[in-house]
């Protein structure tokens, strides 16, 4: 990362609330294949999130703390706040220093972008400006939210107009939190009704529809040049396991998460 900051521009995304289980079975049975083509080996990579929900994991993947992989370590880290005594610090690290990531990047020269979805990113009071708040840049509308069926295709289309006004010499950190995974995802499965309410076949249903639209945002922040892409989710979600429903509790399908990283080519395939 030492190298890749500064001569790429950057898109991490985060797909909210993705069981790790839930995406790595949909990779097997080829129903992501959008994602899937991008996955080193065709699959997720196992990892432990840094946070039980939303804000706790985000205000730690900011100052560098990604999923650590779910095997015995210590796993060197791709970005880093510099400080004495990091276990976890390499020579290939890109190291910061300023409080965070995002402000990190904007003294290398990096416009930095946030597109919200879950409500922590909704600008709506002091709550909701703190992540978002780090960016030069960010955007939030309702139609980004959870409620929205659509919330994904609304998202991408702002970040392919947020990559078409820039200046084709200036490098780009873009985040989009992608919040159609979070409940409620009941209307992402084809005759399903508010009743019937959330399931781990809606959860899969919405990623099945993030899927479908996720090839024009990498097309988007490949547009310019290579780009090196972090796709992950930030935590989990019960849906019933052991009688746990919901996040922020101290549970497998919690703190399980998917993980990737990739470069994508400039013309990346929609």
């Amino acid at each position: 990362m030492s190298e890749v900051v500064g001569s790429h521009d950057l898109l991490f995304v985060t797909l909210d609330t993705l069981r790790y289980d839930v995406a790595a079975e949909l990779a097997a049975a080829g129903r992501i294949p959008h994602l899937a083509r991008h996955l080193p080996g065709g699959v997720w990579e196992k990892r432990h999130a840094p946070g039980s929900f939303t804000y706790a994991s985000h205000q730690a993947m900011f100052a560098g703390f990604l999923p650590t992989p779910a095997t015995p370590g210590p796993h060197p880290r791709l970005f880093a706040a510099r400080f004495a005594g990091s276990e976890t610090t390499a020579e290939r690290t890109f190291v910061f220093d300023t409080p965070d990531l995002v402000s990190g990047l904007a003294k290398e020269g990096y416009r930095t972008v946030c597109i919200g979805g879950v409500g922590f990113f909704n600008l709506r009071g002091p709550l909701g400006s703190v992540l978002p708040g780090m960016f030069q840049e960010a955007h939030w509308e309702p139609e980004f939210g959870v409620p929205s069926p659509t919330s994904f295709e609304a998202q991408v289309a702002r970040a392919e107009e947020v990559v078409a006004a820039l200046p084709a010499e200036q490098r780009l950190f873009l985040f989009v939190n992608v919040s159609a995974l979070h409940q409620p995802n009941w209307f992402h499965t084809p005759g399903a009704t508010r009743d019937a309410g959330d399931s781990r076949a809606t959860h899969a249903a919405a990623l099945e529809y993030v899927d479908a639209h996720i090839g024009r945002l990498f097309a988007a922040a490949s547009s310019r040049r290579r780009t090196f892409a972090i796709v992950c989710s930030d935590h989990g979600t019960a849906y019933g396991d052991d009688g746990y429903t919901g996040h922020r509790l101290g549970h497998e399908s919690v703190w399980t998460v998917p993980y990737a990283h990739f470069f994508l080519e400039p013309g990346a395939v929609r």
